[in-house]
This record gives C-alpha cells, structure tokens and sequence, in this order.
C-alpha cells in the first residue's frame, strides 16, 4: 500500500517548494563564479561591521546577531555554488563547482583567522554571557572555542603560520575529492572470467564488440563482482584497480604532510588529541575483545578457501589477500547462515524499497512525505519530495533523492545538507533541504535496479542522515541538522540501521520484482541471523581505519600506503595488496573527520543502545517512541550535547551492553566482565 503522496495534493507542494526552496541548479559556470565572488564580498562585509564595532559599545545585536545572520546567509547561498562539482552532468559547471569550493573555503580561512572579531566575542562574553538565551551562549562558547584552536590568542607569527597551512590543507583537500569524483577506471572481461556473477549483474554490464564487458569501479559494479566472482584472478585484479585509485596523483601525500605540519603547529590540538584518546582506551578493550573472535573467523575462512581450491582444482597457497576477503565472508553467510543471496536481491526492488522506507520514516517520526511534480532538479533522474509534519501540515523541509551512477559523479553515498532549518534575519525559520546522493544499480529495458542487502541498509542510514537534516529545529545554522559532535554525527543514522534486520520493517520494504510476492520466511530468518556474520572481521576492519586514520594526523610525516599496510596486518592478519594505497580514496581523510574516524565505531554504542533500550522493547515501529527521538535527537540538531540528549531518551547514562550483544559478542562480554 503506497503512502506517499503523488497525486491531490502535488500542486501545493509544488507551490509551497517554490516559495521555500530557491536553490537553483541550471547556474552557467560563470554564473557560479559571479555568484561566488558576491557571496564573499557580503559575507565579509558583515563581519567587517563586528569587527569596527567599538569593544566598550559591543552587545549580542551587534556582534553575536550579525554572525548568526551572516552564517545563515552563507550556509543557504553557499550550496548551489558548492554542491554541482559531486553531481552535475556537466564537466564545465563541475570544475567551476570545485573552483568556487576552493575559494569560499579559502574565504572561511580568511573568516577564521579575524583577530578583530574574536575580540569582540571575548569581551561579549565578559559583559553579557550570562544574560543570553542558552543556545546563543552556546554559539558563543563555540566561537571563542574555535578562535582558540586557531590560535587568535597565540602570536601574530603563529597565526600567518595556522593560516597559510590551513588553505594549503582546504584546497588539497578539495583537490583530492575531485581527483575521486573524477576517476573513470574500466576494465575488460570476458564472460569466463566474469563466472558465478548473477545474470542480473552480467545483463546491466556495456559489452564491447568483441564480446568483453566493461566493468568500472563504481560500487554497484565493484562490490558485487568481489563478493560473488569464482575466478580469483578477476578479484585480484579488480581490488589491485580499486585500491590504486589515484594513488599517483600525488594530492594524498601532500595532504597530509600539510595537515601534520598544521597539528604540529597549533598547541591547542594537543588538547583535543589527548581528548581522542580517552575514547581510544575503550576501542582497544573493543579490539582485545574482538581480536579472538576475529582470528577464528580468519581460520575459517582460510579452510573455505581450501576447499574452493580443492573443489575448482586452483593451487591453495595457504593465505588468505585482500581480494580473497570480501568473496569469502559472503561465502560465510551463504554456508553457514544459507542465505541465498541470489534469491535475496529479488526481493528488494528499488522502487518497492523506497516506497518501504519513506512509509517506515513517515509513519515512525509523524511525518507526511509528497513527490514533487515538475521540480527544479540537477539531473532528470532525480527526484524531489516535500516532507509535512503529519499532524500540523507543517511543510518542515524538502530532500532530493539521486540513486543512480553517471559519469562525473560523487562515488559514494552521503548525505548533503543544502540549507539550513534555523531563524532568518527576519526571525522567521527557514526551511531545511538535503540532498541524498547514492550509486545503486540503474535499471535497463529488461532488468529493475535491484539492491543487496547491504545497499539497503546504506538506504536506511544515509536517509537518517537526511532525516536529522530536515526535522532539526534550531537558532542559529551553525548547530542545523547534522551539525553535531563528530563522534555522535553518525548515531541517529545507525540507529535507523536496524529496522532492516527486523522482519516486520523488512516486509514493508521487499516484495519479488517479478510477482510482488513476500520473502519466504526461510529466507528471512536467515538473512536476520546472518547479521553476525563476520563480526569479528569487519569490525577490526574499522579499527584498522581508525588506527591508520589517527596514524596520519599525528605524524609529522608518513608513507601512507605503509601504514595502512602496517595496520591491515597487525589487526586484520590480511596484508595490503603490494603496489596499492588504500588511503588515496579513503575519501574521510580528508572529508573533515580529521582524525575521528573512530566516531563510526563509537557511534554505535551510543546507537545499540538507542536501539535495544528504547525501540526494541516498546515497538520498533512505535510512532510514541519515534516521536521522542525525534523530538529529542533530532529536532536540537547540535544545540545541545549529544551525550545530553543520550541522557534524556534513554533515562539514564548510556551504556556498551547493547553494542557487544548486537556484534554477537554477549558471552565474550559477559565471560570478560566475571573474571
């Protein structure tokens, strides 16, 4: 049954999208570079006015208002300028996207590093701090906060040193993603050597005329092929592509030279590193936990790999590679949990899957959700919706869905917040819109674009990113949506995960694309009790790129393909495939984590928790509970700690039993914790 609203009620979200949503995307590259250089000169103009402002005569209207004002101003104009170089069709309009990315980041800099306003805030907070609202005293803590890690209160020498280091990191930074975006790797294969892909998979591949197919290395085409292809020389040579992916255009090392030379430089990051370490002491009780439970996986899939060999007649070399991994953990739920993967993906149509989850979203946080008709899209494929408070007809934001690969293309899938929801200058709220941008399979003339579980799961927590875009309420910009700590900015969204390791929820999203019939019962078991399946590995995967993630941005200097190597075999036992360096398209080193990568892991304490404590015992579809998080998660957006908000939904101090029980590791954690 389709909830989502299609038809009566289009002509007043089409006329309510006009009014709230001028975010345009047919902008000419010169018009990009136009509005760029407008853009600053307004922006800077604000900020020249708190900067004047005579110390004795500051206050919160002159000061702390014009910088809320100014900030909503630029998060709202900045986007359209920004955002095209991850998805426009056209190679113009993205290189000038990226331009005008480097100089409003070089601009933010610039804005930063303004000696003359941070004065102003200090000597606001002298005067007034304790008479402003509490989000604005928040506001204003962050600003004095963020003034200090630039070191404002440092040296004049100091300073110009932040500063130059800081625009050499923001434009290779930008540089390095473009570089991603931009890679086009494809190779040949023959059928042969494509062997015991699905038929789907072989169907949607572009045949060349000698009767090859041409693989590239978007997801849709590299994830299934290692998971599912019998000949391991086609795996080797896919993951040798894959994670060589612009190892030689030389912006890897150069980042992150600049950026130790930038920790090295600024005495406050020993602060904050000495903050990182604290969490670092419980992940390495995670990976002493995990450690066990991971070498027995390893064994195990040694001994699959064994009998692979033996059965298909290949030489058995007694190790396990890199592109032996992903191929063989599938096997794991296939042998030991039978899931039928096959069979699975059948079930989970695109369009069923999404029709699933906007109804699950809907129904679970009271919201309503309208399919825009004729919308003012970037690319014909994309689709854009109105989302309305179901008991208000509040229209509380908008959110473009782009689900499919094409040339150019940002290559993951993420979240883009694209305006704020806070106060506008003229103390009305503004409207909230996101952008959720993915690369899941197209659909041909005989074939739907059918999901692995996996991609449904990477459905339901970016859409929760979009969720916590949208539905936050907040003052200023600066806390809007997804503006949280970075170590519980993926927590609503892997809470969210779950619902696709439930049955219920799992219905509700699935049906055969041929006869619309359910998944077998059989089948979904399986599926629910595969979650465990190769806990052990993937998770010390994560702690592998948290610990290279870390390496990185506290040395002075690094042979990043060496320590990645260094890691993948002291944690995981699997050495880095010679010749490749994984960490020139892991796009979060230089994504603003900035060391925190840790926060994936991390996150998903706080989000078990959420999870089993809360929605698992009172109905994981209960719209009460659905409403409190999302009246008390996602509503504050980064308004308010996030361990304080942990605090309130849960009632009391959160905790890691539901994390260890969900990773499958309840009698390791109970065994552990008696001793």
């Amino acid at each position: 049954h389709v909830k989502v609203a299609i038809n009566g009620s289009v002509p007043s979200a089409r006329s309510t999208a006009d009014q709230n949503n001028n975010l345009r995307w047919d902008l000419t590259p010169e018009e990009i570079r136009h509005q760029t250089q407008r853009l600053i000169q307004r922006i800077k103009q604000a900020y020249d006015s708190v900067g004047s402002v005579d110390i004795g005569k500051v206050c919160f209207e002159n000061t702390l208002q014009v910088i809320g004002d100014a900030k909503a101003d630029y998060a709202a104009s900045r986007h359209v300028l920004d955002f095209p170089q991850y998805v426009s069709p056209c190679k113009e309009v993205r290189s000038a996207s990226t331009e005008a990315d480097k100089r409003l980041s070089d601009f933010d800099v610039e804005v930063s590093m303004r000696v003359d306003v941070f004065q102003r805030l200090t000597a606001l907070q002298e005067k007034q701090s304790g008479d402003l609202l509490p989000e604005s005293e928040r506001f204003l803590r962050r600003l004095i906060k963020l003034g200090k890690r630039n070191g404002l209160h440092l040296s004049k020498d100091i300073q110009e040193e932040i500063k130059s280091i800081s625009k050499q990191i923001s434009e290779l930074s930008i540089d390095f993603n473009q570089n991603l975006n931009e890679e086009n790797t494809m190779l040949l294969f023959s059928q042969q050597e494509l062997v015991g892909l699905a038929e789907s998979y072989v169907n949607g591949l572009e045949e060349t005329e000698d009767g090859r197919y041409k693989v590239t290395l978007a997801y849709p085409h590299y994830f299934p092929l290692m998971k599912r292809c019998h000949v391991p020389e086609t795996r080797r040579k896919m993951e040798m592509a894959f994670h060589s992916r612009c190892k030689d255009v030389g912006s890897t090392r150069a980042c992150f030279s600049s950026d130790f030379a930038f920790s090295s430089a600024l005495e406050v990051q020993r602060n904050w590193n000495e903050q990182i370490l604290c969490v670092w002491c419980s992940i390495d009780e995670l990976y002493k936990r995990l450690r066990p439970v991971g070498e027995q996986e390893r064994q195990y899939l040694l001994s699959l790999k064994h009998a692979d060999c033996e059965r298909r007649g290949l030489e058995f070399d007694g190790q396990l590679h890199a592109w032996d991994m992903p191929y063989y953990m599938n096997q794991v739920e296939q042998v030991k949990f039978a899931v039928d993967k096959d069979k699975l993906i059948e079930y989970f149509p695109l369009e069923v899957v999404t029709e699933g989850l906007l109804n699950i979203y809907q129904d679970l946080l009271g919201l309503r959700f309208q399919r825009v008709q004729d919308a003012h899209v970037w690319h014909d494929s994309v689709k854009l919706y109105s989302v309305l408070d179901s008991v208000t007809g509040e229209e509380i934001g908008q959110f473009y869905l782009d689900l499919h690969p094409r040339e150019g293309k940002y290559g993951h899938a993420a979240c883009f917040g694209l305006q704020p929801g806070c106060l506008g200058p003229d103390g009305k709220r503004r409207m909230p819109v996101a952008a959720m941008v993915a690369n899941f399979t197209k659909p041909t003339s005989s074939w739907p674009s059918l999901l692995q579980h996996h991609e449904v799961e990477t459905f339901f927590h970016e859409f929760g990113h979009v969720m916590h875009e949208l539905c936050s309420r907040t003052r200023y910009a600066e806390f809007s949506g997804t503006q949280v700590e970075t170590d519980f900015v993926e927590v609503p969204s892997q809470t969210l995960e779950n619902w696709v390791w439930e049955k219920e929820p799992l219905r509700r999203m699935s049906r055969h694309y041929k006869d619309g019939s359910p998944i077998p019962d059989g089948l979904l078991d399986k599926l629910i009790a595969s979650r465990v399946a190769n806990t052990g590995l993937m998770n010390l995967r994560q702690i592998v790129l948290s610990k290279a993630d870390q390496t990185l941005h506290t040395k002075d200097r690094a042979d990043t393909a060496a320590e990645f190597a260094k890691h993948s075999k002291d944690i995981l036992g699997i050495p880095a495939t010679p010749g490749t360096n994984m960490t020139a398209s892991f796009s979060h080193l230089a994504g603003g984590y900035d060391g925190q990568y840790y926060s994936y892991l991390w996150s998903e304490v706080y989000s078990m928790d959420i999870f089993f404590s809360r929605f698992k015992k009172e109905g994981i579809l209960n719209p009460k509970v659905g409403r409190e998080y999302r009246r008390v998660l996602l509503e504050a957006g980064g308004s308010v700690d996030g361990v304080d908000m942990l605090k309130t939904f849960l009632g009391r101090e959160p905790c890691q039993d539901a994390f260890f029980q969900c990773k499958g590791l309840t009698q390791t954690f109970t065994e552990q914790n008696s001793q």
